[in-house]
């Protein structure tokens, strides 16, 4: 009897050991380096954009970081920084930011009723979906998607913000993957 619970036990850890890399063998694709620019199909009226996004493995999960520069019709350039880890949470796809620590010493999503973005991140074959919910003081919600899709040259995106239910910003790019090396945190 004791030689069948050792043995259930030993499964149960095996399994739990394999679900984390099974989940980096499916984002692995996404790993590397894209570099491209926003065209005008989606938001002809839009400013052109430079982006800059890196994807590399991070514990039980991966980082997104990404640059986007923004070159105004007055010339003036606006640039913005960001960096997002995601955890697996042991659902098909389905992974976590990990932006907090929290009491117990885990990494876990901010809280969006305090004013912070609530992000999450989905994967369906070669399609990342990352998506973030702000909800403000007034009540009022945004929620921001970005669907990158992995190409044969590298990636295409797609960005939407929706405000209270309503489009505000459609934003559509093809990066290019470049050739470095991407190192793990």
């Amino acid at each position: 009897m004791n030689f069948f619970i050792r043995s259930g036990l030993l499964i149960l850890i095996l399994a739990w050991a394999a679900g984390p890399a099974r989940a980096r063998d499916v984002i692995e694709p996404f790993y590397g380096q894209y570099l491209g620019e926003t065209s005008g199909k989606c938001d002809p009226k839009a400013a052109p954009r430079n982006l800059d996004v890196i994807i590399r493995p991070y514990k039980r999960g991966f980082t997104v970081e990404w640059t986007t520069t923004i070159h105004k019709p007055s010339g003036k350039v606006k640039q913005a920084n960001f960096s997002i880890n995601f955890k697996t949470i042991g659902k098909n796809g389905l992974y976590r930011s990990a932006m907090r620590i929290n009491a117990f010493g885990q990494e876990v999503p901010h809280d969006p009723l305090k004013g912070a973005p609530y992000i999450w991140g989905v994967l369906s074959g070669k399609v990342l979906t990352v998506h973030s919910l702000m909800i403000f003081a007034n009540g009022d919600y945004e929620i921001q998607t970005y669907k990158r899709s992995l190409t044969p040259k590298g990636m295409d995106v797609v960005f939407s913000r929706i405000h209270n239910g309503e489009r505000q910003k459609n934003l559509c790019a093809s990066l290019k993957r470049m050739k470095s090396q991407v190192q793990s945190e």
